[in-house]
C-alpha cells in the first residue's frame, strides 16, 4: 500500500499488485521497482494519472526525465 499526499483534503491510499515494490528516497521521489517490465509501466502512469502535471505551473506528478513546457500565462503572446 502507497499513501500519496498530493495535495487533495485527503491522502490518496494506492494498493500495489503483487510483484511490485515501491521506495521512497526523498519526499517527493517514489522509485517503482519490479520484475514485469509493463506492469511497472502500468501503475506508473497510474500514479501520475492521480494528479497530472499542470501546464502552467508545474505541478503534480511526473516522471523523472520528463521535461515539462510551461504554457503562457494570459499577460504572456
Amino acid at each position: 500500500m502507497l499513501v500519496l499526499y498530493l495535495g487533495y483534503s485527503h491522502p490518496i491510499e494506492f494498493p500495489l499488485p503483487e510483484g511490485i515494490s515501491a521506495e521512497v528516497e526523498k519526499q517527493t521521489q517514489v522509485t517503482i521497482k519490479g520484475i514485469n517490465k509493463e506492469l511497472v509501466g502500468q501503475i506508473s502512469a497510474k500514479i501520475r494519472d492521480l494528479r497530472k502535471p499542470d501546464p502552467y505551473k508545474g505541478k503534480g506528478v511526473k516522471y523523472a526525465n520528463e521535461v515539462l513546457r510551461k504554457k503562457a500565462g494570459k499577460t504572456g503572446k
